[in-house]
């Protein structure tokens, strides 16, 4: 099982929302992903896991590594609604994640009066909806 991805652009930041579980087989595509969100964005990410069904202990370090990957180009990585157990497993050697309980509080920690504008995204073939 793998995951599918959507990135938005929203003004100032970018929105990388992912759905399926986050297990080993799946940490290729995440990194991808968020290389995608690299090449593409520039400020905060907020890593959306509000259709994430769930992630391993490897899916988490993933997590971890691209904070790292995001901070050395000068941007930083946010969660929203991580999976039900709560837990992130820290490497002790990433950057600050901040939390957020779900992605409509994350963006209001971004925009004051909450206007959300969609600018620009990009989605892997099989997205949700799509």
């Amino acid at each position: 099982m793998t995951i599918e991805w959507r990135y938005t652009i929203q003004q100032d930041l970018g929105v990388l929302s992912l759905a399926g579980f986050l297990g080993a087989e799946a940490v290729g595509r995440f990194t991808g992903a968020v290389g995608w969100a690299l090449a593409r964005g520039a400020g905060p990410v907020i890593l959306d896991l509000t259709s994430l069904r769930g992630w391993s202990a490897g899916g988490q370090l993933a997590v971890a590594d691209a904070a790292r990957r995001l901070a050395a180009e000068g941007r930083s990585l946010e969660l929203a609604a991580i999976p039900a157990d709560g837990s992130l497993v820290p490497t002790g050697d990433h950057p600050l994640i901040p939390v957020h309980c779900d992605l409509p509080a994350a963006l209001a920690a971004h925009h004051s009066h909450g206007e959300q504008r969609r600018q620009r995204e990009w989605c892997s073939d099989e997205w949700p909806g799509r």
